[in-house]
Formats: structure tokens, sequence, C-alpha cells
């Protein structure tokens, strides 16, 4: 049995008016007029009409989950009109009422609410996993409109987790999993620290119950010692600082909690009885000049812990939170986490964005608090406009949730924010697709370095770009952030489509010009024919397919052949072979087994989805594949084809000084460069080692091979093929 977490339960009453009177009494009173208030209470009246029958679970009326909901925002003093929409949350969805109901009934603002956090219902996807990643992006994209989509939403999974345990283990586990991927670091980078802590914890608590209780039992066990540990360090700090003539300040103490105690527990490597730094005080004061004199008491009372310091002040995080953390060694013999802000900083803390709300009842306030997360919400959600694959974007979005951040500067100064392990390459697409697209390199702190290198704080990047540099499919090895990896991908599709096209053009002339003895135009009707029998809306779709290997060009010639009245049957020209110029693109690639070069004789092999891949003809991996004649094309070199291609040498080579670097030198004065060296293990007299070099044809292979082989260090030199 899955274990909970005792929360504090607010309504255990049969009666959903008594339960939304209490909180129109209550919360409410307490900050919204009494028109707003009305307002609230008349969704919550269309809601029950339309929830009415309808039960959770758990057995409880349905309308109990938005009366929650609705309470949980109440506590962050959101304003009426998104109460009103966390009530009628759910009945787009689940009753039938429509979005122009609530839309002539409410309003725009409060309709547009209830919409975003509404599921995608008219559309059937194949899969549960793909449905959930487009409904997760139709509310992103509703949230760049207006960010309480997200609140309302958070606050209803935060609800749903509390009241998990009427599911079943299976659905228990999905749907933790999800949230701890993806809604628990939503909050966070909202600044809603609370509920992300809870959602942790909660989620902790169902997918592993048995190390959830263990945390919890030895809490508890400490429990009365914490306490008196922690009112001593609390103690200890206030003396410090009333010392110091500091006038206005609080010290609170607080424990971690369970879940961020087991991630410690497992970064550190530690049991919990090994982990002292679970204490964490917060000290308030008046102004910034003064958090920065309490950082100074602090350090020069306490030892601070070298690396654990950090300034959120000078620099805020992305969702506007502030705050000084750093972690020194208590005078208990503990490591303590203290954080030093100003109120309007803790405020923040607190409630993140919805502390920026300007309570009014028109809901016209909804800027200010857009505009905090504005930055982070173009980022996140630039992915989304770019990749048609809401599968693929949840994925990158993951990747994109992480709290952690390094700040590295431009060449002019300007502060960027990057995900912790980001490179070089990421901060290039940080900057604008168009730098990424075309960068080379990148000086940080003005060396020069490669683009897979990894940012640190306060790193300054410049970024050195050129025209004829274009991404490759390796530069998805080293991005981390979804912008970088889904502009990379698209370009790769794009050009893959390109390059198929250009392929299979050239691939279905060859093949008709043998079937349709030397004629390359086809018929408009022969096309449209074949477009239909292929099930496809263009020819130019017919003609990636070819370029991709999923369509065999003698067959489609064949069946060409058959659709057009002038044929003659049985008869077939010689076939020619297909011209490789070195300049058709990613779709034609030498196959790194053989690593064939102009001059040798070669044959190409039509791979599903990857094009054409050209291998010497003797290439020993061709055996398998020769099975598949149909796959096979004739290929050969273009007479005027001038570009390097990569060789594999292998040489042996005397155990003498210096023989290493007279082989390099030979190399080199063949105008060659070597691309990757192997050191392979031989007796103590002999070394053996493999080399991959740049030529440009056969002939110059053997000018290398030569100058390599009349070096008296050298016993033997032999090209690898296979």
């Amino acid at each position: 049995m899955s274990t909970t977490i005792p929360h504090r339960r607010r309504f255990f009453t049969p009666s959903p008016e008594k339960a939304i009177r209490a909180v129109c009494k209550g919360r409410l009173a307490a900050y919204l007029s009494a028109e707003a208030i009305e307002d609230v209470y008349r969704a919550f009246r269309f809601a029950e009409q339309g929830h009415r029958g309808q039960t959770r679970k758990s057995g409880e009326q349905y309308i109990h989950h938005p009366i929650e909901v609705a309470d949980t925002l109440a506590e962050l003093k959101m304003d009426s009109r998104t109460l009103m929409a966390a009530l009628l949350h759910d009945v787009i969805e689940d009753t039938s009422a429509t979005k122009k109901e609530i839309l002539d009934t409410f309003g725009e603002d409060v309709a547009l609410l209830v919409d975003g956090v509404s599921k995608i219902g008219q559309i059937k996807f194949d899969t549960k996993e793909q449905a959930e990643a487009e409904n997760f992006r139709k509310m992103l994209m509703a949230m760049s409109e207006d960010v309480r989509v997200m609140i309302i939403k958070l606050a209803d999974r935060l609800h749903n987790m509390r009241t998990l345990s009427s599911m079943e283990p299976s659905k228990q586990k999905r749907i933790s999993k999800q949230t701890l991927e993806i809604y628990a670091p939503i909050a966070e980078r909202l600044g809603l620290y609370h509920w992300a802590r809870e959602l942790q914890d909660l989620c902790f608590s169902y997918l592993h119950p048995q190390r959830h209780r263990a945390i919890t039992k030895a809490i508890e066990q400490r429990q009365g010692n914490r306490k008196l540990v922690v009112e001593k360090l609390k103690g200890s700090l206030e003396q410090t600082l009333s010392s110091s003539n500091l006038e206005e300040f609080k010290v609170k103490g607080r424990q971690k909690s369970v879940f961020s105690i087991y991630k410690k527990m497992q970064k550190k490597k530690r049991s919990f009885d090994e982990l002292f730094d679970i204490y964490g005080f917060r000290i308030i004061v008046k102004s910034i000049d003064e958090c920065y004199r309490v950082l100074g008491i602090i350090h020069n009372t306490y030892k601070p812990i070298p690396g654990r310091f950090a300034d959120y002040v000078a620099i805020p995080k992305a969702n506007g939170y502030q705050s000084l953390h750093t972690v020194v060694f208590g005078p208990l013999g503990d490591n303590i986490e203290v954080q030093i802000r100003t109120q309007h900083m803790d405020q923040i803390a607190e409630a993140g964005v919805a502390a920026h709300w300007i309570y009014k009842s028109d809901g016209s306030n909804h800027d200010s608090s857009n505009h905090l997360a504005r930055q982070w919400l173009l980022d996140l959600l630039d992915p989304a406009h770019q990749t048609q694959n809401a599968v693929e974007f949840l994925e990158h979005l993951k990747m994109d949730l992480y709290p952690d951040e390094v700040y590295v500067f431009t060449p002019r100064g300007d502060i960027k924010k990057m995900p912790r392990g980001s490179t070089a390459l990421d901060f290039a697409y940080a900057v604008h697709t168009g730098v990424g697209t075309h960068c080379t390199g990148a000086r940080i702190n003005k060396s020069l370095v490669s683009l897979p290198t990894v940012l640190h704080n306060g790193d300054s990047v410049e970024i050195i770009t050129s025209k004829n540099s274009w991404p490759t499919t390796s530069w998805l090895n080293y991005v981390v952030t979804a912008k970088a990896r889904t502009q990379i991908r698209n370009y790769l599709k794009a050009q893959t489509q390109e390059d198929a096209l250009r392929l299979g053009k050239r691939l279905l002339a060859g093949a008709t010009k043998q079937r349709l003895f030397g004629r390359r135009k086809i018929p408009a009707r022969v096309r449209t024919a074949l477009l239909e029998e292929f099930h496809l809306e263009t020819w130019s779709e017919l003609l990636i397919d070819i370029g991709l290997g999923k369509r065999i060009p003698d067959l489609v010639a064949r069946q060409i052949a058959q659709l057009t009245d002038d044929r003659v049957e049985g008869k077939v020209v010689g076939q020619q072979a297909l011209v490789i110029k070195g300049s058709e693109g990613i779709m034609v690639t030498y196959s790194k087994c053989c690593s064939p070069v102009p001059g040798d004789s070669i044959v190409g092999i039509l791979t599903f989805g990857h094009g054409l891949a050209v291998h010497v003809f003797d290439c020993p991996n061709l055996s398998e594949l020769r099975k598949q004649p149909e796959n096979f094309l004739l290929v050969d070199w273009d007479e005027a084809i001038d570009q390097n291609f990569q060789a594999r040498l292998h040489v042996k080579l005397h155990h003498i000084t210096g023989a290493f670097a007279e082989v390099a030198t030979a190399i080199a004065a063949n105008s060659s460069n070597i691309n990757h060296v192997d050191l392979h293990e031989g007796s103590d007299s002999v070394r053996q080692i493999d080399f991959v070099v740049d030529v440009k044809n056969r002939l110059h292979l053997s000018r290398i091979m030569r100058a390599i082989y009349r070096l008296p260090s050298v016993s033997k030199v032999m090209r690898q093929k296979g």
C-alpha cells in the first residue's frame, strides 16, 4: 500500500454550500469586496449545478474538488476572476457547459482561463502519452497569455495529489512521476516553493513509499532533539545579530522537507544520521543594505563553507526570487543554511508570481504578474512553437525545468541565465538562432574553446561565427537546452527533406530513363494515378520517400512504365551509374566501415530513412546487404569532385624516440590532416597506430602511404577497409 503524507483536510462536510460559505466568510472576506465575493459565489452555483450527481473516486461530491482548489488559491490572495475560473475549471471538460456559455455568463477573461486549464476533448490521439503532451502544450500556450492558467492548474494538481490515495497503485505512480518531472519544477520556477515542496513530498511517498516511511520515522525519532537544536541555533543567531546593533530583524528556523533530505542523501551518498546541514534559517531585515550587512556579520561570526554562497539579490532568479544564500559551520558543529532577505523578498519567496498581484475584482491586474515570468515563459515556449511533435516538446521541457542555473556574461556585460551543464553551443542559441546555426567556436574568458565546453558561473562568453558553418547531428550530443536542441533538429529535418528531395529526383530520373528508353518526362495523368496508389498528396513527397530509402526507385519506375501507354514490354536499356558529386548533402553518406575515396570502385546501398550509403565494392560488410539486391545502386565518382574524404591507415613502427612525430610530419608534408589517432598495444619494440587522415582521392592516399613507408622507423603501412 502507498503511504500518503498527512495534510490538513479543509472541509469535512457533506454540504458544498457550507464549504463555499466558509471560504467566502473566511479567507475571501479578508481581502475581497462584497461584490467580488458575490461573483465567486455565482461561479460556485454554476459549477455546483453542472457537477450535480458527479462523485470522485473517494466517494465525495465532485464539487468539493473545485472548492478546495479555489480555497488553496485564496491562501495566495488571488483575484476574484482567478477564483471563479478555479471553481469552473472542470465544467467544460466534465459537464454539458460550453466555453461560449461561460463567456456569456462570466466574461472573456474567466472563459479563457477555464479553457486554458481544460483538456483537448475533440481530438483523438494515438497514445495516452501523445494526448497528455498535447494537452500540456495547449495549457502552456494559454499560460503565455495569462500565467494564472498555470497557477490554477498547479492548485488543481496539488489537491489531486493530496487525494491520490483513492486511485489504484499504477495510476498513483504514473501521476506522481509526471507531477515530479513537470508540475513540481514549474511550481518552483514560478516561485511557489511551498507548493513545490508539498508536491515533491507527496510524489516521493507514492513512488518510493518504503523510503518515505523510513525517513519520516527517522525524523520523528529525532523530532524532540531537532526542535531543541533549532531553537538553540536560532537563539545563537538572534544573539549575534542583536549584539551588532541591528534594529529590526526576524529569524525563522525550519526543517527541510522529506524529499529534500532524500535528495541530499542521494547526492552526498550518506545515511540520514550522517547528514548535518538539514537545518535552514531565514533572516528577514528591512533593506537590501542590511542584507549584506547581516551577511558580513554571519561570515565574521561563523566560518562560511567554501563554494556554498549565492547572491540572488544582485542577480535575481528568472521568477523574481531574491535572497542571499550561504552555508556556515554552526556553533553546535552542524552546517547551517542561512537565507537573508527583505520583507518584500520574503513575500515573493513565499508566493512567487502571486505576490506581485494587485488584488482587483475585475481581473485587469494580470499584466504585472505575466511580466515577471515573461522571459522565462518565452524561452520555455519557444520549442513549443518550433516543433510539431508534442511528445518531443515535452521531453525538451523536462530538460529545461531543472532549477539549477549558471550566470554568464556576454561581451557587452549583459547577464544570461543558463541551465547548469549548458555549453558554449547552448549559449550561442540563447543569444540568437542565427548565431547558433553559424557558430564555429567560442572564447570563454578570452580563451579559445570548442563548442562542447561547459559554462560556469561568471564566465564571459563570446561566440565565433562563420557563414559556412552549419549544424551537424553531433551537435545534439552536447546541448542541454530545449531551444538549442529544437533548433538543431529542425534544421537537420529541413536539410534532410531538401537533400532527400534532390537525391530522390536523381534516383527516379535514372530509373525511369532505363524503363522508358531515355524518356525522363512523366505524364501528369501518370503522376496523379501513382500518387493515388501510394496515398500521397504531392510529387515531392514521393521523391522524398525515394531519397530517404523508403521506396525503391526501380520499383517506382516499373509502376510508371506500366501506367504509360507507349511503353515497350520486356525491354530495359543498360543501367547507368548514379554520379556522386560530393555535394549531395546528408542523404548521401560515406560508410565509416570502409571509408571510400574517389578512385575506389563503389556501390550505393539505399537504407530506410537514411538515404544512400556509399561503400567500397569489396567492403566485407556488404555480405549481408547483398541479400537485398533491389537496394543496390550502381554509383560512380564525378570526375570534377574536389573535397576531402577520410581514409583509415594502420601503421606499425619501431618504438624509438621521435617515431610518431616523423609519421605525423610525413602526413602533413603531403597536404593532409590527422583527424583521429588510436594507439594499440604491441610488443616492447613495436607500436601499432591507426590514423584517420584527410585525402582527395586514391592517388593522394597512395602518396601519403609511400611517404610513411619510406620512414626508417616504419615497418608496415596499410589501408583499413572493413
